[in-house]
C-alpha cells in the first residue's frame, strides 16, 4: 500500500508542475515606461519587448543575428601578436598597447549587436491600462484596457514569427513600424557602457513600404548584410485583428534566410490559433523537464523567470546568449558592450544553469555556435600567438572575430580553457560519448595543446605562461600583468589539462592521458596566504572590492578545491569567502552576488547563498526580472548604481539555487547540501546530476522524506545518504551496495529507477 501511495502522490505532483509556475507570472497594473522594464517574450532568434513609449504601445523588435561585423579598426597592425606584447610589458612601456588594441573598442561604434526596429499602436481613446500579465508558463503576454480592448502577443517557440491578437476592438487599427535612427546627429560618440548613437554606423536610411495591411522595412547594414522587417495583419471577425510579425537577415555568402515578409504571410495563413497551440507544446516540455519548490517565494520566483527567460534566449539554430541576448536596447543608441560575446565571463555565466536544469538541449546552442567559429579561432590563435591548438578571443563578434578592448581579458590566452568546461559539464551531464570522441575532447585537446605550446618551463621545471592576468585586476594598466601565474589563469590551465587526461583516458587513449598528466603536473599549486586565503597571484593578495572573483575560480565553477577533499580545502574554502565577505561589496555588480552564492553552496552555507541571492533579486534586478547591473536600491550593496541589462547575474543567479538544492562535481550525488535551516519544506523534480542521473527530491519537516533516482545512460555513481536509515520504495534496474559509511554505490543499468524513502529511526 505505501508503494502505490507513493506512486499516485508522484503522479499527480508531477502532473502539477506545468501548471504550478503560473503562480511565478509577472503582473502589472500599467504598462512600462522604459524599454528595460518592458515584458520580454523571445525565442532565441526573435525577442521582443511590450511596453509603452509617449502614450504608444511599442513592440521593440529584435533578431540575434543582427549584427554589424566590420572588422575593428586599426586593431590587426603588424604589433597585433602577444610576443610584441610581452616585450612592451618587459620595457614597461604600455601606452602604445593600450592605443593600438585597448582604445578602439571605446572609440569606434563597431562591430557590434544592432537592435531591429519596433511596431507601435496608437492606444489614445482606449482608457487606461487596467493590467499586463506575462503569463511564465505559456510564454505569453496579456494586456487589458479600461474599454475592453485585450492584446495577446506571443514569439513563436520555434518558429521566427512574432504574433498579436486584438480582441473586442471595434475600430480599425494600424500599426507603425519604427526604424532605428541611422542617420542624424550624433550626440553620443565613445561610450561603450551607455552605448554610442546608432548614426555613428553611417547605414543610410532604410526604406519602409505600406500596401494596406501590408508593411516592410528593408534596412542595408555593413558590407552587404541587409535585414527585413515585416508585419501583416487582418481583421478575423466584427471583433478581432490578428497579426504577424518577422525579421529577416542576409548576409554575403551565406544561407539565404527566408524573407520576413513570406514568414509573416505564412503564418497569417496558418492563424494565432494553430500557431498557439504548437507554441504551447513545446513550452509545456520546456517547463516539464524540471521543476523546485521552496518556501522563499522570492527566490522560487526568481528562478522560474529565470528557466523562462533561459528558454527564451537560448535556442539550437540560433546564436548563442550574448550581452542581451534578443532584447537590444531599444533607447537609439548602440547596446551596452556592444551587445557582444564577452568570454571572459559573461557567456560562461550565462550557461551555468542549463546542465543541473536539465535543458542540455537549450546549453548546445552554445558549443554549436563555438564549434562553428573554430576555424576563425584557429587563424586568431596563429595570428595573435603564433601556436598551434586553439584560443578564443575574450571578447568576439557574432563570427568569433576578436573585437579588442582590455587585452589582458579580451584576448587572455585562457579563454578557452574556461570555454572548455561547457564542453566537459555538456559531456559529463549526458554521458553522451559521440559528442565526447567527436566534440568535447576535440576541443579540450586543441586547447590543451595551445597551452602547452605557449607556456613555458622556468628554472625549477615550473610551467608558466610568459605574463599571466586576472580579470579584471587592475584594469588595464601594466600593473595588470604579473610575472607570475594568477590563480586565475593557472587554475583554467590546470583545469583543462585534468580534464584532457580524464577524457583521453576514458577512450581509452593511454599515452594521451599520461602526456596530459605529466603537463599537469608541472604546474605550481595555487598561491594561497598564510591564513589560507586564495590570491590574485604570488605577489597580489586579495586586496580590493571587485566584481570579478578571478581568484576563486578554482572553487567556482571549476571544482579544483573542493569542500570534499577535507580540512585543507575547507579552511581555503571558508577563508577565501569570508575574505571576499570582510572587504565588501563596494565595486561588485549584481553577478558578484549570484556567483558568491554558487561559490556559497558549495561552501554548504545554505544562509549565506540563500541571503546573497535574496539581495540580487531585490536590488540588483529590474521589474521585469532583468540583471541592471548596479545596486537600484541604493542600499549600499555596490558603489554602482547605473543599470547598463545584461543577462549572465540572472542565469547565476538560477545555477546557484541549483547548487543549494543539488551538487555532484564530487564524485557523488549530494541532496540538498546548502539549504538554509529555516526552509522545513523542499523539494525538486528531474535536476540532473553529473553521470546522467535525473535526480527528484523532497523533505518533510526540515528531513529529506523520499529521493527518486534515473539513469538515463546506466553505469555507477555514489548518492550521499540524506537520512539515517531509509528502505527503497521502488528498485528497478539497479543494483545497491553500501560499501562506505554515508554513501550508497549504484550500479545502474539505462533506464534504472530507484527511490528511496527515509525511515525515521
Amino acid at each position: 500500500m505505501r508503494r502505490i501511495f507513493t506512486i499516485v502522490i508522484g503522479v499527480l505532483f508531477y502532473a502539477g508542475v506545468f501548471a504550478q509556475t503560473g503562480s511565478h507570472d509577472l503582473q502589472f497594473d500599467s504598462l512600462a515606461s522604459r524599454w528595460d522594464e518592458a515584458i520580454p517574450l523571445g525565442n532565441g532568434m526573435l525577442g521582443v519587448l511590450v511596453w509603452q513609449k509617449e502614450g504608444h504601445l511599442r513592440f521593440s523588435l529584435d533578431r540575434a543575428d543582427l549584427w554589424d561585423q566590420r572588422p575593428m579598426k586599426g586593431l590587426h597592425r603588424p604589433e597585433f601578436n602577444f610576443s610584441w606584447v610581452v616585450e612592451q610589458v618587459k620595457k614597461k612601456d604600455y601606452a602604445p598597447v593600450q592605443r593600438y588594441f585597448d582604445e578602439p573598442y571605446d572609440h569606434e561604434p563597431a562591430p557590434s549587436k544592432i537592435p531591429g526596429g519596433a511596431l507601435e499602436f496608437e492606444t489614445k481613446g482606449w482608457g487606461s491600462v487596467k493590467s499586463v500579465h506575462l503569463q511564465v508558463p505559456k510564454a505569453m503576454c496579456e494586456v487589458k484596457w479600461s474599454n475592453g480592448i485585450v492584446l495577446k502577443t506571443f514569439v513563436h517557440a520555434t518558429k521566427p514569427v512574432g504574433w498579436f491578437r486584438f480582441e473586442h476592438i471595434n475600430d480599425r487599427i494600424v500599426p507603425q513600424l519604427i526604424a532605428p535612427r541611422y542617420q542624424g546627429e550624433v550626440k553620443v560618440s565613445g561610450d561603450p557602457v551607455g552605448g554610442d548613437d546608432l548614426s555613428r554606423l553611417g547605414y543610410p536610411q532604410g526604406v519602409i513600404k505600406k500596401d494596406g495591411n501590408n508593411i516592410t522595412y528593408r534596412q542595408q547594414g555593413w558590407g552587404g548584410f541587409k535585414y527585413e522587417i515585416n508585419v501583416q495583419w487582418k481583421r478575423v471577425n466584427a471583433s478581432t485583428i490578428e497579426g504577424a510579425w518577422s525579421i529577416s537577415s542576409q548576409y554575403p555568402g551565406k544561407k539565404i534566410n527566408p524573407t520576413a515578409s513570406a514568414v509573416s504571410r505564412g503564418a497569417l495563413q496558418q492563424n494565432y490559433a494553430k500557431d498557439y497551440v504548437s507554441h504551447l507544446a513545446w513550452w509545456k516540455n520546456f517547463w516539464g523537464k524540471s521543476a523546485i519548490h521552496i518556501p522563499d517565494t522570492l527566490l522560487e520566483k526568481q528562478w522560474y523567470l529565470e528557466q523562462y527567460k533561459f528558454g527564451s534566449a537560448s535556442r539550437q539554430g540560433a546564436p548563442p546568449i550574448s550581452l542581451q541576448a534578443v532584447w537590444t536596447a531599444d533607447n537609439g543608441r548602440i547596446p551596452p558592450w556592444k551587445g557582444d560575446f564577452h568570454h571572459d565571463l559573461n557567456t560562461q555565466l550565462s550557461y551555468w544553469p542549463a546542465y543541473s536544469a536539465n535543458h542540455l538541449q537549450e546549453g548546445m546552442a552554445y558549443l554549436d555556435h563555438l564549434d562553428a567559429n573554430s576555424a576563425n579561432y584557429k587563424r586568431y590563435t596563429k595570428m595573435y600567438f603564433g601556436k598551434a591548438g586553439l584560443a578564443v578571443p575574450g571578447v568576439t563578434t557574432m563570427d568569433g572575430t576578436e573585437m579588442g578592448g582590455w587585452i589582458q581579458y579580451s584576448l587572455s590566452p585562457t579563454v578557452s580553457s574556461w570555454l572548455a568546461q561547457h564542453y566537459y559539464l555538456q559531456w559529463r551531464y549526458s554521458m553522451d560519448r559521440d559528442f565526447l570522441r567527436k566534440r568535447a575532447y576535440p576541443w579540450i585537446k586543441n586547447t590543451a595543446t595551445f597551452i602547452e605550446n605557449l607556456t613555458i618551463l622556468d628554472q625549477n621545471g615550473r610551467r608558466k605562461l610568459p605574463i599571466s592576468s586576472s580579470p579584471e585586476i587592475n584594469d588595464n594598466d601594466l600593473s595588470a600583468w604579473f610575472p607570475q601565474n594568477t590563480n586565475y589563469d593557472l587554475s583554467l590551465m590546470k583545469f583543462i589539462f585534468k580534464a584532457a587526461a580524464e577524457l583521453a583516458g576514458e577512450q581509452g587513449l593511454k599515452k594521451e592521458e599520461l602526456h596530459w598528466k605529466k603537463i599537469y603536473s608541472e604546474f605550481d599549486d595555487f598561491a594561497i596566504t598564510s591564513n589560507s586565503e586564495l590570491m590574485f597571484a604570488p605577489s597580489m593578495a586579495y586586496n580590493q572590492s571587485h566584481r570579478h572573483f578571478s581568484n576563486m575560480m578554482a572553487i567556482h565553477p571549476l571544482g579544483l578545491v573542493k569542500w570534499e577533499d577535507g580540512i585543507k580545502s575547507q579552511a581555503i574554502i571558508k577563508n577565501s569567502i569570508h575574505l571576499l565577505d570582510s572587504i565588501g561589496p563596494a565595486y561588485w555588480c549584481g553577478y558578484s552576488y549570484s556567483w558568491l552564492a554558487n561559490l556559497k553552496a558549495r561552501a554548504k552555507d545554505g544562509e549565506g547563498a540563500a541571503r546573497d541571492l535574496g539581495i540580487f533579486a531585490k536590488a540588483f534586478c529590474s521589474v521585469n526580472s532583468f540583471h541592471l547591473n548596479g545596486d537600484q536600491t541604493k542600499s549600499g550593496y555596490s558603489k554602482f548604481q547605473y543599470r547598463p541589462f545584461t543577462l549572465e547575474g540572472n542565469f547565476a543567479f538560477a545555477a546557484g539555487l541549483q547548487e543549494m538544492l543539488l551538487q555532484s562535481y564530487a564524485g557523488f550525488i549530494e541532496i540538498m547540501p546548502a539549504i538554509p535551516v529555516a526552509w522545513k519544506t523542499v523539494s525538486f523534480e528531474n535536476l540532473r546530476a553529473e553521470g546522467a542521473f535525473l535526480v527528484s527530491a523532497r523533505t518533510n519537516d526540515g528531513q529529506v522524506d523520499e529521493v527518486k533516482i534515473v539513469s538515463e545512460k546506466g553505469g555507477v555513481t555514489k548518492l550521499k545518504l540524506p537520512f539515517k536509515t531509509w528502505y527503497a520504495v521502488s528498485q528497478k534496474g539497479v543494483v545497491v551496495n553500501r560499501k562506505e559509511d554515508g554513501f550508497l554505490s549504484l550500479i545502474c543499468k539505462p533506464g534504472a529507477v530507484l527511490v528511496l524513502k527515509n525511515g525515521y529511526e
